[in-house]
C-alpha cells in the first residue's frame, strides 16, 4: 500500500500533464515555435475572475490588462520609480503638485479604431467611483478632488476633480499635494475604458455586461484580444493601431492559467513554456545552484501575511490576534519551507526607500502564550475550532501547515485548513466568509501608501471588517501632506495603528523564483513585477542552455 500511495500522486500529475500538454488551449505551441512566431508563453497560474478592467483586483488580471489597456502614462521600462508616456505625451504640474494637466496623444485611438479622447479618461474614472459597480480599487481615486464624495453620493459627477479642457488636454485635481501621483497613475484603476463599446452592450455598471467578450472587448495597449479559451489560455495579439506599434517586437501573449506548481514545472522542462509563474519549493535550491541561467531568483516589493475575520467569536480579541502574530517563527518558516531568500516580515510594509519600517511582531512566546491566557484561553484550552483558507497552490498549503503544527506546539491551539480555487477563496474573502485567511500584496505602486491605504475603513481590499477612525484620519492626513518627509512619518503611525490592532499577521517579504526560458529578451528584474509586454522580446533560435535536452525541443 506504501508504494501505490507514493505512485497515485505521481501518476495523477502525469496524466494531469498530459492533459495539458494536449490541450494548452487546443492549438499547442511549443516554446521554440513561439520564439519563433513571436508568441510569449506565460503562466499566471490562476484564472481571471474579470476582464473588466474596472472590476479587477487579482495580481493574474494585472498582468493581463497590461497587455490590453494603457494609462497616462507607463512604468519605466527600466527603473521601478520613473514613468513614461502613456496615452499622455507629456504632462506638467501647480507649484504645490495638486493639479495636473497632461496632453492626451492626437493618434491615440482605441483598438477598434475609435479614436481616443480626454473625454475616455473623465468618464472612465466617473464609472469608477459609482457605488453599483463594486470596483475594490474604487478608493484608489479617493486622491480625486470630490472622489469619495462622489462615491458616497454627496456630489454629482461634475464636481469630480477631472475635466477634459478640450479632446486632447486632461486636467486633474487632487484632494491635496501629490508628487508622486505619476506613479499612482500607473496602476490598472486609474486607466481607461471604451464607453461607447460599455454602453453600446448594456448598462454600464451590469455585471452581465457581455462587452468583455472574446469577439467585443476592445482595449487601447499595445495588444487586443485574440482568443479566450475558459480554464486554458487567453491569448492577445499584437495592436496594429496602438500608438507605438511600430516598437512592439512581440506578434502575441498566450497567458495560462495552470494552477499546480508542479504541473508548470514539468511544462517548463518539455519546452511549453517561455516563463512559470512560480517553481516548487522543493526545486528552488536544485534550479538556483544546477541552472542559474534558467532560474531568477529576486526579490519584489510585496507582502505576505494572514488575514483575520475580526468580526468572528475570538478572534475580535486583539489579544487573540496578537498572540497568533508572536507565535510565529518567521525565520523558520523561510529557512525550511520557503527557502528562497525572503524576509522576515514585523510590519505590513516591505523596504522602501525613505520610510522608517516598523517592526511589531517576531517570535515572542512568552507574550504570545501570556496574551492567550488574558484573553481566557490559557495553554490554548476552549480555544475555538477555526480554519486557514487558502487557494489551490501548493506553497499555500505548505505553508499552511507549517503554521498549524506551530500554533499547536507554541500556543496548544487547533486550527484547520480549507482550500478553495481561487475564484471562490477571494469572493470568500470578500464576504467575510472564512476565519483566517494567507494572502500576499503586490505594491501597485513604489510608496508605502500601497500597503497602508487598503485597510481603511470599508475599503474594497480591506476584507477583515476591522475599522479604526485614528487610522483612517491618518491615512486623510498623508493625502493632503505636502511636506514628502513628514507625510512618510503620518504613514508610520498609520501602519503601528495597523500592528497594533493587528487585524493582519505580517509573515515574510516577498521574494520569487520564476523559471525563464532562454529564448526571452527584456526581462527584467523588477520591485512591482510587472510585465511591460510592449518592450519584450523572444530569440530565435534559443540561445544554449544548461537544459537544452528539454527545453528546445519541437
Amino acid at each position: 500500500m506504501t508504494k501505490l500511495r507514493t505512485l497515485l500522486p505521481r501518476l495523477c500529475l502525469l496524466l494531469l500533464t498530459g492533459a495539458l500538454l494536449a490541450s494548452c488551449g487546443g492549438d499547442p505551441i511549443s516554446a521554440k515555435e513561439g520564439a519563433e512566431k513571436k508568441i510569449f508563453l506565460v503562466n499566471l497560474a490562476t484564472e481571471a475572475r474579470y476582464l473588466d478592467l474596472q472590476r479587477c483586483n487579482s495580481v493574474t488580471e494585472h498582468h493581463i490588462m497590461l497587455s490590453l489597456y494603457q494609462g497616462l502614462v507607463c512604468e519605466n521600462r527600466n527603473t521601478d520609480t520613473d514613468v513614461e508616456p502613456g496615452m499622455a505625451e507629456s504632462w506638467e504640474a501647480s507649484a504645490d503638485k495638486s493639479v495636473w494637466t497632461f496632453r492626451i496623444r492626437k493618434d491615440a485611438k482605441w483598438s477598434d479604431g475609435v479614436p481616443f479622447t480626454a473625454h475616455d479618461f473623465v468618464w472612465s474614472w466617473r464609472r469608477m467611483l459609482r457605488k453599483d459597480l463594486g470596483a475594490q480599487y474604487s478608493e484608489m481615486l479617493f486622491m480625486l478632488n470630490n472622489g469619495k464624495e462622489l462615491y458616497d453620493g454627496k456630489v454629482k459627477e461634475e464636481e469630480l476633480g477631472v475635466r477634459a479642457v478640450d479632446e486632447h488636454m486632461l486636467e486633474v485635481t487632487l484632494v491635496g499635494p501629490t508628487p508622486y501621483f505619476p506613479l499612482l497613475a500607473c496602476h490598472t484603476s486609474w486607466w481607461p475604458v471604451p464607453r461607447h463599446v460599455i454602453e453600446k452592450y448594456g448598462a454600464i455598471c451590469d455585471v452581465m455586461n457581455p462587452w468583455t467578450d472574446e469577439d467585443k472587448l476592445v482595449g487601447n495597449g499595445p495588444f487586443k484580444m485574440k482568443k479566450y479559451l475558459f480554464r486554458q489560455y487567453i491569448q492577445v495579439e499584437r495592436n496594429p493601431v496602438y500608438w507605438d506599434a511600430a516598437n512592439v517586437k512581440l506578434d502575441g501573449v498566450r497567458f495560462y492559467s495552470i494552477e499546480s506548481a508542479d504541473v508548470e514545472e514539468r511544462l517548463f522542462r518539455r519546452g511549453q513554456l517561455h516563463a512559470t509563474y512560480s517553481t516548487p519549493l522543493s526545486k528552488i535550491p536544485d534550479y538556483l545552484k544546477n541552472h542559474p541561467d534558467v532560474a531568477r531568483n529576486y526579490t519584489n516589493c510585496a507582502s505576505w501575511y494572514f488575514r483575520i475575520n475580526t468580526t468572528r467569536g475570538a478572534l475580535k480579541d486583539v489579544r487573540v490576534r496578537r498572540a497568533l502574530a508572536f507565535a510565529l517563527d518567521r525565520s523558520s518558516i523561510i529557512d525550511n519551507v520557503l527557502r528562497a531568500r525572503q524576509l522576515p516580515a514585523g510590519g505590513m510594509v516591505p523596504p522602501m526607500k525613505g520610510y522608517t519600517q516598523v517592526k511589531e511582531f517576531s517570535l515572542n512566546l512568552p507574550e504570545a502564550r501570556r496574551l492567550l491566557a488574558e484573553a481566557g484561553f490559557p495553554d490554548g484550552k476552549g480555544f475555538p475550532e477555526y480554519n486557514i483558507l487558502i487557494s489551490k497552490n501548493e506553497t499555500a498549503r505548505q505553508l499552511a501547515e507549517a503554521v498549524q503544527a506551530m500554533w499547536q506546539k507554541n500556543l496548544g491551539i487547533s486550527v484547520g485548513i480549507s482550500q478553495q480555487d481561487f475564484t471562490v477563496y477571494l469572493t470568500s474573502q470578500q464576504n467575510l466568509d472564512y476565519d483566517l485567511s494567507w494572502a500576499g500584496w503586490n505594491a501597485d505602486y513604489y510608496d508605502p501608501a500601497t500597503f497602508i491605504d487598503m485597510w481603511m475603513t470599508d475599503g474594497g481590499n480591506n476584507n477583515t471588517g476591522w475599522s479604526n477612525k485614528e487610522f483612517d484620519q491618518r491615512l486623510a492626513d498623508a493625502r493632503q501632506c505636502a511636506d514628502a518627509a513628514k507625510r512618510l512619518s503620518i504613514l508610520t503611525e498609520a501602519e503601528k495603528i495597523l500592528m497594533r490592532e493587528a487585524p493582519v499577521l505580517p509573515v515574510y517579504f516577498g521574494s520569487r523564483t520564476r523559471l525563464i526560458h532562454p529564448a526571452v529578451k527584456e526581462w527584467q528584474v523588477r520591485l512591482m513585477d510587472n510585465r511591460l509586454w510592449q518592450f519584450m522580446d523572444l530569440q530565435y533560435p534559443p540561445p544554449p542552455s544548461s537544459m537544452d535536452a528539454g527545453l528546445n525541443r519541437n
